[in-house]
């Protein structure tokens, strides 16, 4: 099942399954800013990450003594989500706690996922919900890709990316999917960080501590933009697949894959949130396009 939302300027669909955007088009032009998911390369769009976000060292936890399996980003990204609020520019989509989710996350969860338009922006708010007892783990992240090129004979190349404010930030690396505690200078004092393949061999490009709260993907070779904001995460990702992949994903986190030594305990991992019962987060990250 998809769900459709547009205004003036903008349309959007929503996929039931993972709550996932999957595809944002300029009303006026027909362009497409999304990726549009080949399987061949990389087969989905705009998954949401939860209730981790990276991968799990060994793909497993430990909590109160027993051991659970999850998959690298969790499992709301396969789940069929529920309709909550459908009007012509907004969409509440949410998923509960069920046997199949208590299997390898056993916390009594709610999440909620609008999808909200304003003009030539979409505002993504994702709301977690413990409704259980105790204390409830997670993390929760975003993972848009966007297409680059977006037009017809440019190349990946041609593109940048583009802070609010100059930055100073170390990238910090990967080995496996895991954090190997090693960084890497990625900007000094700049705004834009050109892109190149080659920044990818090494995986995603994670960041934290920016001063920013917009990154912006922009063209040397035409006007257009997709920007995206995320006031409050306090970790990004940047990734493509391969030399051969025609997109980019900007991608706000609040949580982070586990390091090369973590302890496997859940409440241990790194950058983990944590609700007491009945409490809820709230976060928005936008995209705009122009």
């Amino acid at each position: 099942m998809t769900y459709t939302l547009e205004n003036d300027q903008i349309r959007i669909r929503i996929h039931a399954k993972g709550a996932e955007l999957c595809s944002l088009q300029n009303r006026k032009n027909g362009l497409e800013y999304l990726w549009q998911a080949a399987p061949s390369v990389w087969n989905r769009h705009a998954p949401v990450l939860f209730p981790i976000v990276g991968k799990l060292r060994d793909n497993q936890y430990e909590w109160e003594g027993k051991t659970y399996p999850l998959p690298q980003h969790g499992f709301a990204r396969d789940q069929v989500f529920e309709v909550l609020q459908h009007e012509t520019d907004r969409l509440t989509l949410t998923l509960k706690a069920s046997e199949e989710t208590q299997k390898v996350y056993p916390f009594s969860f709610e999440l909620r996922i609008t999808h909200a338009l304003h003009a030539h922006r979409v505002d993504i708010t994702y709301q977690v919900i413990h409704h259980g007892k105790g204390d409830m783990f997670f993390s929760i992240g975003s993972h848009p890709g966007f297409y680059c090129p977006l037009l017809p004979g440019e190349a990946f190349e041609d593109y940048y990316l583009e802070f609010e404010q100059p930055e100073t930030l170390e990238r910090h690396l990967l080995d496996n999917g895991l954090f190997n505690g090693q960084t890497q200078t990625l900007l000094k004092e700049e705004k834009v960080l050109p892109l190149q393949r080659s920044l990818f061999e090494q995986d995603a490009i994670v960041v934290t501590g920016y001063r920013s709260q917009s990154l912006t993907l922009k063209s040397r070779k035409n006007s257009h933009q997709v920007k995206v904001d995320f006031p409050g995460f306090p970790w990004l990702g940047i990734w493509t697949k391969n030399a051969q992949s025609p997109f980019v994903c900007i991608e706000p986190w609040y949580g982070l894959a586990d390091s090369t030594d973590a302890t496997g305990q859940l409440a241990d991992k790194n950058e983990i949130r944590q609700l007491t019962a009945g409490a809820s987060f709230t976060c928005t990250h936008s995209i705009t396009v122009s």
